[in-house]
């Protein structure tokens, strides 16, 4: 349990590392290459304690670099010894992470075969594994589900195929780049996702030796090699990491200069943090965001896939819209049940409602399917500490955000689940004035 007594401006610096997004699944490509890896700005998170802990139990050898508790959190990965870890201990992972589906096609590719247990992660829609799976059997491999997980085998070297998302996700579009790299032939992906992190993805694989082309139309191809290196790579900054500190100065009135963010991932939510009122200077080695007095603006907005908006800013840039004048709107169109942390917010004090119906012109999945997908936030609110109990990782440091603006004491329970994707929140709080006690 964490006690926050709110009330007061957030000031000071932050540094972000590596996208919680990318480095896990960077860490994963490492058994696809036959020589070590560097893998450089990792953040110390949960996820990756995780996904250390896995690669070890398949005899991958990680150790940090020379720098590994400074800035540059540098790790080295060495797949020397790759073998399949014991079922019982990876199985103790279970519901830790979603990564572990992502080993399947490099398993697949070093050793015949992959276990992979329960999977875990935030509860916010449905992210359903079959599609992963019908995609590992589209590439020949064979899936047999068991009471504890998924064993899957490859009785010969996986073969290219072609793959048609329904919609782009990111982590269909990880296990296709994964296992298609060292297929034998040529895959074809279609309705690929793009985000910054799939590209910074690409961007490793390229250096370990694979063949990957991008066209403009989400499609990539991908032309099987037999062999990769490891690499030596710097995973991008955090951009999600970087709008909950924005989202956080605006909402408490503050100025945060956030060390190490970069710009050009940032573009769609920079231009929102402006219209709301906010301000912001990119400088050299970072982004400096602050509130610079008088009212918020209310707005309009939609998240998607990017380049648009994230839905990943959309939850702590709610607690800063609870504080502008006037309607806020807000559509929420990549994950169904992602609202669900406004209960809290609304216990504290806010004015939000939310609503069936798609208050929005971008296509969207869930119009009819009676999911409360779109929100209002009228405001200003004033709002007041209080008992919160964190539902998910962004949705969990959305409450802290609000309990930081709110006056009085609030009560934060669950803050481990906010572990999982910022590194030394409790540090960089109270290097920010903020009164936290755990």
């Amino acid at each position: 349990m964490l006690e926050v007594r709110g009330g007061s401006p957030l000031d000071g610096t932050v540094r972000v590392r590596g996208a919680k997004n990318l480095v896990p699944k960077a860490m994963v490509a490492s058994l696809l290459g036959e020589t070590p890896s560097v893998l450089r700005g990792v953040p110390n998170i949960r996820d990756v304690e995780i996904v250390t802990g896995l690669l070890e139990l398949h005899g991958v050898r990680v150790t940090s670099g020379p720098d590994g508790d400074q800035p540059d959190g540098e790790l080295h990965l060495d797949p020397a010894d790759v073998a399949q870890g014991s079922i019982v201990d990876i199985d103790a992972h279970a519901g830790s992470s979603r990564i572990p589906i992502l080993f399947c096609g490099p398993l697949l590719h070093s050793l015949g075969q992959a276990f992979i247990p329960d999977l875990g992660g935030c509860h916010i829609g449905d992210r359903p594994i079959n599609f992963h799976l019908d995609v590992l059997r589209k590439f020949g491999a064979e899936v047999d589900k068991t009471p504890g997980g998924i064993m899957l085998k490859a009785h010969s070297r996986l073969q290219g195929t072609k793959v048609e998302l329904p919609y782009p996700s990111v982590g269909a579009t990880e296990q296709v780049l994964l296992t298609a790299v060292r297929s034998e032939g040529v895959t074809e992906l279609r309705g690929a996702a793009i985000e910054p992190e799939i590209m910074d993805l690409i961007a490793l694989l390229q250096k370990m030796g694979a063949i990957i082309t991008v066209d403009t139309d989400r499609v990539v191809r991908i032309e099987g090699v037999d062999t990769l290196r490891g690499f030596i790579h710097r995973a991008l900054p955090d951009r999600n990491e970087t709008a909950s500190w924005a989202s956080a100065a605006l909402a408490t009135g503050g100025e945060i200069f956030v060390e190490g963010a970069s710009q050009p991932e940032l573009i769609t939510f920079l231009n929102v943090f402006r219209k709301i009122g906010g301000e912001f200077d990119v400088q050299e080695n970072g982004i400096r965001f602050r509130h610079p007095g008088g009212k918020l603006r209310s707005f309009a907005l939609e998240t998607d896939v990017h380049p648009g908006f994230m839905t990943d800013w959309q939850q702590p840039l709610v607690v800063a819209m609870t504080q502008a004048e006037g309607l806020s709107i807000i559509h929420e169109t990549v994950y169904e049940n992602r609202f669900g942390f406004t209960d809290a917010l609304r216990d504290m004090g806010a004015q939000i409602q939310l609503y069936r119906e798609c208050l929005g012109g971008t296509p969207c999945r869930f119009g009819r399917m009676n999911y409360q997908h779109s929100a209002v936030v009228s405001g200003p609110t004033d709002l007041k500490g209080t008992r919160i109990d964190v539902p998910d990782l962004r949705g969990g440091f959305s409450h802290l955000i609000a309990a930081l603006a709110a006056q009085g004491t609030s009560e934060v329970h669950g803050i481990e689940l906010i572990n999982r994707g910022y590194e030394n929140f409790l540090d960089k709080l109270i290097g920010l004035g903020a009164e936290v006690s755990a």
